[in-house]
């Protein structure tokens, strides 16, 4: 099997990390009406595992593009909100979906 290289694993933990933080975001919502702590914990849980993600990445990458790539986390929180929580998502907001990721692709080719 191939040794993974240093972009490719980068770009993998950067997807896990922006993942993650979206993941939380859900969670966060889930636990909040009413209260529930236990749906909370594991929202807080996926923004520590993403944070230990991008630090990882910040270390081996330059900043610019890291935090460029991390667009991704708006992109995906928007999808998951229409999927999973079933919210209405405007056209125009979905345009702007779109805009970001187009831009998250020039940054990411850089």
């Amino acid at each position: 099997m191939a040794a993974i290289s240093g972009k490719t694993r980068n770009i993998l933990m950067l997807l896990l990390s922006t993942g993650l933080a979206a993941i939380g975001q859900l969670f966060f919502k889930a636990s909040l009406a009413p209260f529930a702590p236990a749906i909370f914990a594991v929202g807080f849980l996926s923004y520590v595992a993403s944070t230990v993600a991008y630090f990882y990445v910040l270390s081996r990458a330059h900043l610019s593009w890291t935090y460029g790539i991390g667009g991704l986390s708006y992109i995906f929180t928007v999808v998951l909100a229409y999927f999973v929580l079933r919210e209405s998502i405007p056209p125009l907001r979905w345009l702007g979906v779109l805009i970001i990721t187009f831009g998250v692709l020039l940054v990411g080719a850089s």
